[in-house]
């Protein structure tokens, strides 16, 4: 696995994982309500078109 940051990686079972910078700031995660056992990682624009 790379070791650079962001990176997006293609799984087997038909997903993605998203490699990213840890969101730490306390009243961005409030808004975001993130559930337990779950977490949001921040990565920059140039990452969106390996979305589409």
């Amino acid at each position: 696995m790379p070791d650079n940051s962001p990176t997006l990686y293609k799984t087997d079972r038909g997903s993605w994982v998203v490699q990213g910078w840890v969101v730490t700031d306390p009243e961005a995660l409030r808004q975001l309500n993130v559930p337990d056992g779950e977490t949001v990682v921040e990565i920059p624009d140039r990452m969106i078109p390996f979305f589409k």
